[in-house]
């Protein structure tokens, strides 16, 4: 019997996203502690931003049609400083006025106070030494955002410079997404956590710190369920406990297809499981599907909790989380974009053993502007990640030469 063809990377992650829905329930927290968060609803402004013409510099106010010629001499007839209100600017005169302050009325433009000076023995006469345009260094009502108009949308991710976009339309808190719950288990007798004796033959469980840490990067309210034994038992009840409060459960080792490989039977048991092998590497095996909850109070919706098993190879297990675990939990968050971004960048190495598979390459920007490549991109060496500062994303069956333009994933635009 001729096995399926695996599925591509952009099969397997179009796969992934048909099935996420965002999450439904949303909290409305003050300010500073919707950093990070998810808004949940369109915000509109409550105001003008800025609600006032105002100038953006110090200066003076003038009326253009008294300044057509440099050297112009006027009266300084009034003095207005930021949080002050002057009044109306008579013609032959202008007015001292500082950055944020409003325009008075009649003054069609602002000249910063290194076109002017003072005439000698003067104290109260200002020399304008250039032709200002009408509108010069004024910021005109509303041309940031308008009184009622959207000023953030849903879906929107909200880093300190949305905080400050909702502040200034005047808002005080937001209405955002609750966060994504998700559980965390390892499988494999070998392993054992850091500051505990090895096993013979164990290792330490990198992948546990790795994928909590990833995890916690996208604002994910994570459970971990620990290191779980090697059989079928320990793992359906594992999935069961862990299926009760969590939107997702993701686990590490033991998908593939060994006699010590429990998560297909335990997922197959507990709900269901679709199991493939994409085409990608590193990281071949991937298990998704859904495990039921007992208990259908759980403020999760459908009854059941969404379920990815990730290979256990430390780089396998961290790139097929980048690449289609982060989507999927990104649009459960309801974000506006889930795919990561790429950049065509400079190659400065050979890669010429190209594989049937698409690879995932371990690369850093160098300071000619290419790409280095880590010498050794085995799926074990975790040390290749964190050289690294980013993917690069090459195609089936395609040789990499030095000089050839290839995609570029960041690690920065994968871990938030």
């Amino acid at each position: 019997m001729t096995k399926p063809p695996m599925l591509t990377a952009q099969q397997a992650l179009d796969h992934l996203l048909s099935h996420a829905q965002p999450v439904g329930e949303s909290e409305n927290l003050p300010m500073q502690a919707a950093l990070g968060r998810i808004l949940a609803e369109n915000v509109n402004s409550l105001v003008d931003v800025p609600p006032m013409d105002n100038t953006s510099m110090d200066g003076y106010a003038v009326r253009t049609a008294d300044t057509q010629n440099s050297g112009s001499v006027l009266k300084i007839a009034q003095r207005i400083p930021a949080g002050s209100v002057g009044t109306t600017l008579e013609p032959g005169t202008a007015a001292r006025i500082f950055t944020g302050a409003p325009v008075p009325v009649g003054a069609d433009a602002v000249v910063m106070q290194e076109d002017c000076n003072i005439p000698v023995g003067s104290t109260d006469q200002v020399q304008v030494n250039i032709v200002p345009v009408v509108s010069q260094w004024i910021r005109r009502r509303g041309e940031d955002l308008t009184a009622g108009k959207t000023a953030l949308r849903a879906g929107t991710f909200l880093r300190p410079q949305e905080l400050g976009v909702a502040a200034s339309a005047g808002l005080t808190h937001l209405n955002v997404k609750r966060r994504v719950k998700v559980a965390a288990f390892f499988t494999g007798d070998e392993l054992s956590l850091p500051g505990e004796p090895l096993k013979p033959g164990g290792i330490y469980n990198s992948n546990r710190d790795t994928l909590l840490a990833c995890l916690k990067s996208l604002g994910c309210d994570a459970t971990d369920f620990g290191i779980v034994p090697d059989n079928l038992h320990a793992t359906r009840e594992t999935l069961r406990k862990a299926s009760k409060d969590h939107d997702l459960i993701i686990t590490s080792g033991g998908v593939s297809v060994g006699e010590e490989d429990h998560i297909k039977p335990a997922v197959t048991a507990e709900g269901r499981l679709d199991l493939w092998q994409i085409a990608i590497k590193p990281g071949k095996p991937l298990a998704f599907g859904a495990v039921r909850r007992s208990d259908e109070s759980s403020q999760s919706s459908q009854g059941e909790a969404w379920f990815m098993g990730l290979p256990g190879n430390p780089v396998s297990s961290f790139v097929t989380f980048l690449l289609f675990v982060r989507p999927f939990i990104l649009k459960l968050q309801g974000r506006d974009a889930n795919t990561p971004q790429s950049y065509p960048m400079r190659a400065d190495f050979d890669w010429l053993k190209a594989d049937r598979r698409n690879e995932f390459l371990r690369v850093k920007i160098n300071a000619q502007g290419g790409l280095d490549l880590f010498p050794n991109q085995s799926s074990g060496v975790l040390t290749s990640a964190s050289w690294g500062d980013g993917l690069v994303d090459c195609p089936p069956g395609q040789p990499i030469k030095s000089g050839d333009i290839v995609k570029y994933i960041p690690f920065n635009a994968l871990l938030s």
